[in-house]
């Protein structure tokens, strides 16, 4: 299959999974704050370990066959994981969106109606990761990508889950709170295909692509999620949860990608 289809059938798939992280709201299915939590941690730990072993190992190594020199293949990891973080502080900055436990983010827009700068604010979330899977199969090597998708996929299930769960609580009906938290994730295929297209132009882009992606993400980590599971008391469990993410993946990637 071509690279750029590839990655955008599978961040799409991973995408998808948002929507079946939330299905034990829509079934009535109670879940604690604290095993939300330890999941929330599960998904930082996996989007951790795939920013350095699905990406940013990888973009040094292809900018050593590219630019040649160990020196230049580090600056540009670098510079790609800098611009990759500050794109999306700038966005995180310059576009209005509310987060469900940190309140309104960037510009005031009245005409904006609630749920929609909660929709903005996990759009912004949610597009690094489909940015990673796509670049992943951009750069010509299935498996890896495979493997990459999967642990995306496998981190949105409870970012789906934690997403419906703050939508309940902010008074929405069952089935509303599943639609929205399912479509967030359909922002991932957008952002697979335009990463996957833009490093399969040529090969000299990929180390930039890999690395942005990376950068995007680790501030994503830091920024939104780690804030959130470690607000609720439950900072150990959440850090237990991070630490089996980050192996599980760690594993899959260095025994399958």
């Amino acid at each position: 299959m071509n690279p750029v289809a590839a990655g955008f059938l599978a961040s799409l798939a991973a995408g998808l999974m948002t929507g079946v992280g939330a299905l034990p709201v829509l079934v009535g299915t109670a879940v604690t704050r604290r095993a939300n939590d330890v999941l929330l941690g599960l998904a930082v730990g996996v989007m951790l370990s795939a920013s350095f072993f699905s990406l940013l190992l990888p973009a040094i190594d292809t900018a050593r066959e590219s630019y040649g020199g160990d020196v230049l293949a580090a600056a540009i990891a670098v510079g790609g994981t800098v611009l990759g973080a500050a794109v999306i502080a700038a966005i995180n900055e310059w576009v209005p969106h509310e987060h469900f436990s940190q309140g309104l983010h960037g510009p005031r827009s009245e005409a904006l109606a609630r749920i929609w700068l909660f929709v903005i604010a996990i759009t912004i979330h949610n597009a690094p990761e489909g940015l990673a899977v796509g670049v992943g199969f951009g750069a010509g090597d299935i498996a890896a990508g495979t493997t990459l998708a999967f642990g995306i996929g496998l981190q949105n299930m409870p970012e789906g889950l934690a997403v419906a769960v703050a939508l309940r609580g902010s008074g929405y009906a069952k089935a509303h709170a599943f639609a929205i938290a399912g479509l967030t994730g359909l922002v991932e295929p957008i952002a697979g295909l335009a990463g996957a297209y833009a490093v399969s132009l040529s090969h000299v882009v990929l180390p930039w692509g890999l690395s942005f992606a990376a950068g995007a993400m680790i501030y994503v980590i830091s920024h939104e999620i780690i804030p959130e599971t470690h607000r609720n008391g439950f900072a150990r469990e959440s850090t237990v949860g991070m630490i089996v993410g980050l192996v599980v993946m760690m594993f899959l990637d260095v025994a399958f990608g």
